[in-house]
């Protein structure tokens, strides 16, 4: 399979969901202005991902050492060690008791996830897949679904801005102002170990979508890790659950004034007459809005009928050119999505099914699936939040 070119014309979304739906093994190189990551696939599962670029504070043994789990002396032995007998530096750290086998998995998988997820902020870049074998470690990293990485990309980044405005400073320091709820499962043996399954795994993830007031282990974990002169990217580094997990769990505790947050000296945010402004604003340009997308999604509509295209006597589903299905799913995606923000505007929260777009008459039943033989997936994660994907076929 031949895929190379540039990701404006072909997004890390596009790339990943197609690599995972036919289950290829090889390699995925990625490169933008400054970066070069290669992506490895085993029958579509990602199984490592390596940053070629790799700034030296997220190098493996810098990582451990900013999560307090080894000391500096400890990685310079450990590294001098490396040197002479060219063993792996993790197999040296626990050979040698520095870290349990169980950590330093848990943190080579943060390495991998947080380098997966760093590409979804990508803006221009090229890539290139070339099939060729590899081999999975799955004593150092767990396989990870294409699609997983998918969904949780999507997630980052439609929650990141909220996240952005309520952290707006990597200084910023927090104090706990009332205790947490007593836990209502039974806690496990190792908080760091529950609070790194609970922001890595599927049903966590599930269970979280879109909302910023749960308690959950990374909550507990990142409290307990609050401390004078711990400022956010100290957290991060401790915490061990990766920048947005952590960020996510602040939050959560700042929404449910468990934590009072400090703002950087000189950078407070001014408040009084210019939350009422803002307010006020909202008001004008939400009815501006509504009055703009709706204009556009009639300009769209009249050029996107899937009715008025002279596609011959073959379906669209049928077509021989990839590249045609996905042009023609991409203007299809940007249709739907306008008529998701005008239902949005005027009744004040997504709709939980597509199909709420035909029965208030913004789009048509096959305007759901064109240019596929199945319905575009669509997941509501918030009022105002979702995600929209071609089928997975």
């Amino acid at each position: 399979m031949a895929l190379t070119g540039t990701l404006k014309d072909f997004g890390i979304a596009d790339i990943l969901q197609l690599i995972g739906q036919q289950q290829k093994t090889g390699v995925l190189y990625l490169k933008s202005k400054d970066q070069d990551v290669q992506v490895f696939f085993r029958d579509g599962n990602i199984v490592r991902a390596e940053s070629i670029t790799r700034k030296k504070k997220d190098l493996i043994g810098n990582m451990l050492v900013r999560a307090e789990l080894i000391t500096e002396q400890q990685l310079e032995n450990a590294l001098e060690t490396q040197k002479r007998t060219l063993k792996r530096l993790g197999d040296v750290l626990t050979s040698t008791g520095a870290i349990s086998a169980q950590k330093l998995k848990q943190m080579m998988q943060l390495q991998v996830t947080e380098t997966l997820y760093g590409l979804f902020s990508w803006k221009a870049g090229t890539y290139e897949f070339k099939q060729e074998d590899v081999q999975s470690d799955s004593e150092s990293i767990t396989p990870l679904r294409a699609e997983s990485v998918l969904m949780e990309g999507f997630r980052m980044v439609d929650e990141w801005p909220h996240v952005r405005k309520k952290l707006p400073h990597e200084a910023m320091t927090f104090e706990r102002i009332k205790e947490l709820p007593a836990s209502k499962s039974q806690p496990k043996e190792d908080d760091f170990d529950a609070a790194f399954d609970d922001a890595f795994s599927e049903e966590k993830k599930d269970e979280n979508k879109g909302e910023f007031k749960s308690i959950g282990s990374a909550e507990r974990r990142v409290y307990e890790l609050i401390g004078p002169g711990r400022d956010v990217r100290k957290l991060v580094d401790l915490s061990c659950l990766g920048e947005f997990e952590t960020c996510k769990a602040l939050v959560n505790l700042l929404n449910l004034d468990y934590i009072r947050a400090h703002q950087v000296s000189g950078r407070a945010a001014s408040a009084g007459g210019a939350g009422l402004i803002v307010r006020v604003g909202g008001m004008v340009a939400r009815a501006v809005v509504t009055v703009m997308v709706l204009a556009a999604l009639g300009f769209v509509g009249s050029r996107l009928r899937p009715d008025t295209w002279d596609l011959g006597d073959d379906s669209a589903s049928s077509f021989a050119d990839p590249a045609a299905q996905r042009l023609l799913a991409r203007a299809q995606q940007a249709r739907i999505e306008a008529a998701l923000e005008v239902f949005r505007l005027e009744k004040g929260a997504l709709p939980e099914r597509l199909e709420a777009l035909v029965e208030v008459g913004l789009l048509q039943r096959e305007d759901l699936r064109y240019p596929w033989r199945d319905d575009y997936y669509y997941r509501r994660t918030s009022d105002r939040q979702f995600i929209l994907l071609s089928p997975l076929r």
